[in-house]
């Protein structure tokens, strides 16, 4: 497989990311006050929650006792953002483990200063079953589920995490390879509240890294979305083997659904009815042939993947 190419924006993994996993503030070596302090509290929180939880806890709070404060707020922590530039398989292989483990170190640093507010949590490269858990014990406003790339996620863990979620608006789920339709089932069912769900893992490339799984099989993911997510307003399944009759069931069984992403769904045939039926009930169409060039997580024919 490729290597991939990362977000310039997110923060890059390196050998002192897994050494930083403590953490203290910093005293000024200026007798005088910098000039951001003097910034309102609120104007300087959303500075700061603009870097990322991973560039706030090892670096951002520890530039003055003023943003300390700040970092400090469980208001700061309502919405976790764990991307990674995902640089972590250009390392050998013992600090590719440590740095996972310190990322899932500063996620559970992230999740207790949030006390019981934590609304949103995106998770990208790293994460265990045990921080899944983790999550779940101490965040029961969750609203939004962010996952990608979570190999040591397990279906059942996560379908069984999500019911501790009552008030679960958004899951999307990129990459998540032991995410089946059973796992997707349960899911619809544990979050009736569900409005917007992703699931982008494209079957073409599924079948390259697991040729044994049928089509049948494959097609009861859209199935199960029928079946389970009556209330859905978004749904994106890039790169999906759904059919016309699987697309005819969603639509049928998720009455408010205004948009839907269908990029590189190679099945699709939007032809007669179902054109229609679209043009009628859809408010936003990513049809198979649309450009992916604003997707985050982009899937070349050769099975690789990028993120851009």
């Amino acid at each position: 497989m490729k290597r991939n190419k990362f977000e310039l924006g997110r923060p890059k993994i390196t050998r002192k990311s897994w050494e930083c996993v403590s953490y203290s503030s910093a005293s000024s070596s200026s007798a005088s006050r910098p000039p951001w302090v003097e910034l309102p509290r609120d104007v300087t929180a959303n500075i700061l929650h603009r870097l990322g939880a991973i560039e706030i806890l090892q670096s951002a709070q520890r530039v003055c006792t003023t943003w300390r404060s700040v970092c400090l707020e469980p208001a700061m922590w309502r919405v976790i953002d764990m991307r990674n530039r995902g640089d972590l398989h250009d390392m050998p292989y013992d600090l590719d483990i440590m740095c996972r483990h310190a990322l899932e170190i500063i996620c559970r640093h992230a999740v207790d200063r949030s006390q019981g507010q934590l609304i949103e949590i995106n998770i990208e490269y790293f994460g265990t079953d045990e921080l899944i858990h983790y999550i779940t014990e101490r965040s029961p406003l969750l609203k939004h589920l962010k996952l990608a790339n979570c190999y040591n996620i397990e279906g059942k863990e996560l379908s069984e995490a999500v019911k501790k979620f009552p008030q679960l608006e958004e899951v999307h789920l990129t990459y998540m390879t032991s995410i089946d339709a059973e796992y997707i089932e349960s899911i619809g069912r544990s979050c009736p509240m569900l409005k917007s769900f992703t699931c982008n893992y494209p079957w073409y490339n599924h079948n390259y890294f697991f040729p044994e799984d049928s089509e049948a099989e494959e097609m009861e993911y859209a199935q199960a979305v029928a079946k389970t997510m009556p209330n859905l307003r978004h749904l994106a399944l890039l790169g999906d083997k759904i059919t016309n009759e699987r697309l005819h069931a969603i639509l049928d069984n998720c009455p408010h659904l205004e948009s839907l992403d269908i990029r590189q769904c190679k099945n699709i045939d939007l032809v007669g009815d179902l054109e229609k039926r679209l043009s009628k009930q859809i408010k936003t169409l990513r049809r198979p042939s649309d450009s992916t060039a604003d997707c985050v997580w982009i899937v070349n024919d050769d099975y690789s993947y990028t993120s851009e």
